[in-house]
């Protein structure tokens, strides 16, 4: 386990009965509580249990932490994987709070020191995973008698439910942990959760007269961008070229595109590793600790990566392929911008993504519940209006995009102020159609949109559908512009597409559409127009400015663009901060996060007493680094 004798320790029970912002700005360096936060520990603390769903990002764990410190005794808090227990543990002991896990990655000598200094109290905060909870050992240890514990914490608690997409039989056993502590309270925290999840949470954990406490699920430094796959590598290789020196995370719904995309940004000298369930747990946790740690740029992974990642700084997200639920989609995005920072979202997807998902519906437990949750997903990537409207209303949230933000919004937001406006297609969809039928529904979107272009491949001269009155008549849309059309039509339950090469044919409706001749208005838009270029919305280009939370009095600026010296100090609390990070083998953003880093070089503290304004410096952390910050603004 890592060492922190270099910390000023904060005693245990030493903010028992305490104020909780007191606790907040002392031991967190925050001036004030956002969104529900305040109300979520109060309810805590008068000792309800309590359910919390708030974004990621949207400050969870604090909402159980600062009750932990102000409650007699330990807080158990039940976490599913092993990297996120670790990353917490450092975070709070480097902020002088005596924390602790029990897990495999443990040696029967650091298991036994932390038991011990559990049952003699020394320990406010214990980690620990659902699977280890069930054990003999961990029951014994929390019968002790004279084990005190207040609060029972589940965290990404829609792991409960067999609606969250995340579902792990473990979890279901943790109610069973109140019969050793009846009186303690217990709180749920997950970053979503539909009304189904949220009902199988308090039934799973046997919660009683929950109190609940939903915040907006609205992330708004994070820009929202969604394109249909053309040449996927390609695009994907577009963006992180104009992400350079960022840190981002790749998803990949297989582990061999995993492999491949790896592959593929090595060779092009991109700084990028790969993560899945094929890999050994040797060098998942190394290339985890690498991406951590900042000596990694990118991480291509399955959904196996990230849910234990407290990394704040990461800037992009892109899903590789289409996510199975807007659950899943939400929470990876979500792994983008935890600092509040400017982020980016970039979601590619085919109808092919849908075919492979439903393939695996075989497999699931529930196909029904399988294709609802798809559904969702695909409704999402195929809106044609705000997506950040589209997001928010599968949660039940409304929200109303505003000329004012526009151009952090959304693709959509950003070229068409939230709505696609309609087209009038009838013309291309019938020369389309027409082709189709001409070409005896035995081809798929490559090969009729080739020859509506007029293409003399060897392929179309051989059928001789060079010949064919539809040949050559579709010069009035790009090549692109016509796959757009097809993935339109396709959603409109026009087209559809067969076996395994994808074949178009016409549905029923089709045919009646095309023989009565009917007008057909879509939200379409042409690549002449801007359609979504790889780089439109690289947000490079987008004017982000940091702002203060609601209620919050210490605001984090951020320098101006032509203060020369701010960039100097960033560079080198950059190289400074890595130091420190690797000398107490912590990731860098334990130090302290970027929005820290980016306040420290705007106001350009002369003090300690100074330092006291600085977004995210607790008093600790200004003992433990204040000196070394000082000296290298001077």
């Amino acid at each position: 386990m890592t060492c922190y004798n270099n910390y000023v320790k904060i005693k245990s029970g030493a903010f028992e009965g305490a104020n909780p912002e007191l606790v907040l700005n002392t031991v967190f360096g925050y001036d004030s509580f956002r969104d529900s936060q305040n109300k979520i520990i109060t309810s805590i603390l008068s000792g309800n249990d309590t359910l919390a769903i708030m974004p990621t990002g949207g400050g969870k764990s604090l909402c159980y932490q600062i009750p932990a410190l102000i409650l007699e005794g330990i807080t158990i808090v039940v976490s599913p994987l092993i990297s996120l227990m670790q990353d917490q543990v450092a975070s709070l002991n480097a902020t002088g709070i005596k924390s602790v896990f029990l897990n495999s990655s443990l040696t029967w000598e650091e298991y036994r020191n932390a038991t011990e200094e559990i049952i003699k109290g020394q320990v406010k905060i214990v980690y620990i995973s659902p699977e280890g909870l069930s054990t003999s050992r961990t029951r014994e240890l929390f019968s002790q008698n004279n084990l005190k514990v207040s609060l029972i914490t589940v965290d990404e608690a829609h792991c409960v439910s067999q609606w969250g997409h995340d579902f792990r039989p473990d979890y279901m056993e943790i109610s069973t942990i109140r019969r050793y502590f009846p009186d303690a309270v217990m709180a749920a925290l997950t970053a979503t959760a539909t009304d189904h999840v949220r009902q199988d949470i308090i039934k799973n954990l046997s919660m009683k007269n929950p109190k609940i406490y939903i915040s907006s699920f609205n992330r708004e430094n994070i820009f929202l961008e969604v394109m249909q796959k053309r040449n996927a590598t390609d695009q994907v290789v577009n963006y992180v070229r104009n992400h350079r020196d960022e840190s981002g995370i790749i998803y990949c719904n297989s582990r061999k595109q995993v492999d491949e995309l790896t592959d593929i940004l090595e060779t092009m000298g991109m700084n990028a590793k790969s993560y899945h369930a094929g890999l050994t747990d040797e060098v998942r946790a190394k290339n985890q600790e690498l991406f951590v740690k900042d000596e990694v740029q990118i991480m291509v992974a399955t959904i196996a990566f990230g849910m234990g990642i407290d990394k704040p700084n990461v800037r992009y997200v892109i899903n590789y392929d289409l996510p199975k639920s807007i659950e899943e989609y939400y929470q990876e995005i979500g792994r983008a911008g935890r600092d509040g920072l400017p982020s980016y979202a970039l979601l590619l997807y085919s109808a092919a993504d849908i075919h492979k998902i439903r393939w695996f519906f075989e497999d699931s437990g529930n196909p029904e519940q399988a294709e609802a949750l798809l559904q969702g997903m695909v409704k999402f990537a195929t809106s044609r209006v705000c997506r950040r409207q589209s997001l928010l209303a599968y949660f039940g949230e409304k929200y109303s995009p505003s000329p004012e933000n526009a151009a952090c919004c959304c693709d959509i937001c950003k070229s068409f102020g939230g709505k696609i406006p309609l087209e009038d297609m009838t013309i291309p969809m019938q020369k389309l159609l027409s082709c189709i039928i001409r070409t005896k529904e035995r081809f798929g979107a490559a090969y009729v949109i080739d020859v509506l272009l007029g293409s003399r491949s060897k392929r179309i001269i051989e059928n001789e559908h060079n010949f064919l009155s539809t040949w050559g008549i579709g010069n009035e849309l790009c090549k692109e512009d016509w796959f757009e059309l097809v993935s339109i039509l396709e959603n409109e339950g026009i087209l559809f597409k067969s076996g395994d090469y994808n074949i178009l044919q016409i549905t029923q409706k089709g045919y009646e559409i095309l023989s009565s001749r009917e007008k057909l208005m879509i939200p379409f838009i042409k690549s002449a127009a801007g359609r979504l270029k790889t780089s439109s919305s690289l947000q490079k280009k987008t004017a982000f400015v940091l702002h203060k939370k609601t209620g919050e009095s210490i605001v984090a600026e951020k320098p101006g663009i032509n203060d020369f010296e701010a960039e100097k100090i960033i560079k080198n609390l950059k190289e400074w901060r890595k130091k420190k990070a690797s000398d107490m083998n912590v990731p860098p953003y334990v130090i302290f996060g970027d929005k820290t880093m980016y306040d420290i070089a705007a106001k350009k503290p002369k003090s300690k007493s100074e330092l006291k304004n600085i977004y995210g410096l607790g008093s600790v952390k200004i003992e433990n680094f204040g000196n070394s910050i000082l000296a290298l603004l001077e």
